[in-house]
């Protein structure tokens, strides 16, 4: 088979969003929603027998929808959340232009602890979607892309889970990753809950909070009063929730940054410095306003650092996953099969 008729492709399977960057140059993005039209009128206003990403979260009235992922794993015992991840990745492997008779190895990121436990439910999502199988965990794959592959710590903040890897010159061990679940869905839940105690008589739903915390989520000094448009009754009204952001944003700072340092603390003593001198936020999540110096102040513990975020974290482990794919011998590839 020539060359031309392998696409490669890296996948960062996400939590809430999901993105492919492939070989061809193709790179999209989509919402880790998947819904199926509940009846035939559903059918005939959607006019799709499934519906992907935020076409389905804002059909959800029609839809039997499904976020198949849950803290970076599909979601156990749920054949349709797993039918769902199936057919996610087929929908991110269409949308890279994978047409008949052309070969598709696909790298899919997945949380740094999660390797084992996702590897059988992911192949079996991945087989007869692609030919070729590598999982990887999402801050090597980070990691890779960037090169960044030596004396580096990954942190990783997605939607379900924050993950860490050090990059010490070779393939990381599981003594170099870690994986929380404090991340951008427990900030929704937490910021979900304040607002709720705050304002009860106040109307949201948990994505529009989502929407907020993407839009206006810092941690430190508020870069401006934080308000937001709601329902309060039956009147339009606008709420502060400056305090509220604010605290939601910062329960995730303490673990991250307790993490951080338990696996600095674990590095050579002869490489720790260098290592604290390249620590790399990754995920939706390092784009909170003020989270690197929040964490570079952290370091100033163990002798200081510094702290810097990815400049496109969508694609980011996407493109590690695609650089893995064009690197990787033959060997290292799982042969799906039929």
């Amino acid at each position: 088979m020539s060359k031309k008729d392998v696409l490669n492709v890296g996948i960062d399977l996400g939590t809430s969003r999901s993105s492919i960057s492939a070989s061809n140059g193709a790179r999209h993005v989509v919402e880790s929603y998947v819904g199926w039209p509940v009846d035939m009128v559903a059918r005939k206003v959607v006019k799709k027998a499934i519906v992907f990403g935020r076409e389905a979260l804002e059909n959800r009235p029609m839809l039997d929808l499904h976020r198949p992922l849950e803290r970076g794993l599909i979601k156990e015992g749920s054949p349709k959340d797993e039918a769902a991840v199936r057919e996610l990745l087929k929908h991110l492997i269409g949308l890279a232009g994978a047409g008949d008779g052309v070969k598709v190895n696909a790298v899919v990121g997945v949380p740094a602890e999660a390797l084992r436990v996702s590897r059988q439910h992911l192949r079996a999502a991945v087989k007869g979607v692609a030919d070729a199988l590598m999982i990887v965990s999402e801050p090597f794959a980070v990691a890779y892309g960037m090169e960044a592959l030596l004396h580096t710590m990954i942190i990783d903040i997605g939607a379900g889970t924050t993950d860490f890897c050090v990059m010490n010159g070779r393939y990381p061990g599981e003594e170099d990753q870690r994986t929380l679940t404090h991340a951008g869905d427990f900030i929704d839940e937490q910021l979900m809950v304040l607002v709720k105690n705050k304002h009860p008589e106040a109307r949201f739903t948990i994505h529009t909070v989502r929407e907020w915390k993407e839009r206006l989520g810092f941690v430190g000094d508020a870069p401006a009063p934080v308000t937001v448009n709601v329902t309060v009754g039956q009147r339009p009204a606008q709420l502060d929730i400056t305090a509220e952001m604010k605290r939601a944003c910062e329960s995730i700072v303490a673990p991250i940054v307790e993490t951080m340092l338990d696996l600095l603390s674990r590095v050579d003593p002869d490489y720790q410095a260098a290592v604290r001198q390249n620590v790399i936020l990754a995920g939706g999540g390092s784009a909170l306003k003020g989270l690197p110096a929040v964490i570079e102040k952290a370091l100033n513990e163990v002798g200081g650092g510094r702290v810097r975020s990815v400049e496109d974290p969508v694609y980011q482990g996407s493109n590690g996953g695609l650089a893995i794919a064009l690197d990787a011998p033959a060997e290292d590839w799982e042969q799906l099969g039929g």
